[in-house]
């Protein structure tokens, strides 16, 4: 009988730890009051951030904020285990908190930095 388990290789922590993270931006690296467009799948998603190092934006897009709404960005996952703070990247998901529930986007396609 074979007994072998197979994951995904982004469920690997060094997988995880050896990805180059250069398309996209650790929120800590931007000014307060920065504003962002991320294009998602499914979404467009217009965040200003409010704590860049508290991870406390206002977010207005996609089906869950069609008005600016206070949330705390967590970061970007692939829908595992890892969770990458406060970042944001290409081909991740974000995943934001607000009004105690958990928003999981769809994976980010472009990320730009708003005038």
């Amino acid at each position: 009988m074979d007994t072998r388990v197979t994951c995904s290789a982004s469920a690997l922590l060094d997988t995880w730890s050896a990805h180059d993270w250069t398309e996209g931006l650790q929120l800590e690296t931007r000014e307060d009051m920065d504003r962002l467009v991320v294009r998602t799948e499914n979404s467009t998603y217009e965040i200003t951030v409010i704590s860049a190092r508290a991870g406390e934006i206002l977010i207005r897009g996609g089906r869950f904020f069609p008005e600016f709404t206070p949330a705390r960005l967590a970061g970007s996952s692939l829908g595992g285990s890892f969770l990458k703070l406060r970042g944001i990247y290409v081909g991740f998901n974000l995943e934001v908190h607000f009004d105690r529930r958990l928003i999981i986007t769809s994976r980010v396609r472009q990320i730009s930095i708003a005038a």
